[in-house]
């Protein structure tokens, strides 16, 4: 695995590499459902916004866990609540876990796909408040709570409906010469941490 955790720096890896997946990755040679090649990046605040935030992140990265437990609700009624910023969700699975960055990220989408933007985010919250428990019934019983269908959602983490979507992301963050999680970018520039006043700092630079 090429996981290392560094204090306050986030789940790193080595991106530009070919990843090891420990022979659990999902949707690889199972025949099953039928791989969905796009989809946008899930979006709230304002579209329109001169300022865009992008997050990427690994759903089982402890870190990202903090980051969007602790500090994206603060983002999100500073800035995102007040129309002030578009902000996107990208998945990066570096792997942290060579099953969950992946399913669990495909969980999500599925929610997204199949319902809304504003169900994906409630979603990949409720993800991160159980990411010790990651299992296929937890992730059908959380899709149930915000109006996804549980089946559904449950087959598209086990088949890896989404692969191509989380692909495209990591290929995108990799383009952006991104090596660990979560990574925030205001207006394409990298923030030097994922903390509140960091990040809030980086979206005031880009506003004034």
């Amino acid at each position: 695995m090429l996981l290392a955790l560094a204090a306050g720096a986030g789940c790193m890896g080595a991106p530009e590499s070919p990843t090891e997946d420990g022979g659990t990755t999902p949707g690889t040679g199972d025949g099953a459902g039928t791989p969905v090649e796009s989809l946008p990046a899930p979006v709230q605040g304002d579209p329109e916004a001169d300022v865009t935030v992008m997050a990427f992140e690994d759903y089982a990265c402890p870190h990202c866990r903090t980051y969007v437990l602790d500090v994206l609700p603060q983002i999100e009624s500073e800035y995102v609540e007040a129309g002030a910023i578009r902000y996107e969700h990208h998945d990066f699975p570096i792997p942290v876990d060579g099953q969950w960055s992946w399913a669990a990220a495909g969980a999500a989408r599925a929610v997204q796909d199949t319902v809304d933007d504003a169900a994906f985010f409630e979603y990949s919250r409720l993800l991160f408040e159980n990411q010790q428990q990651y299992s296929m019934d937890l992730v059908g019983r959380l899709a149930e709570d915000v109006g996804a269908d549980p089946a559904t959602v449950r087959a598209a983490a086990e088949n890896g409906t989404y692969r191509p979507v989380l692909e495209a992301d990591r290929q995108r963050g990799r383009e952006m010469n991104l090596r660990g999680t979560p990574q925030i970018y205001v207006n394409g520039s990298k923030t030097d941490g994922y903390d509140y006043e960091t990040v809030a700092a980086a979206i005031d630079d880009a506003t004034n």
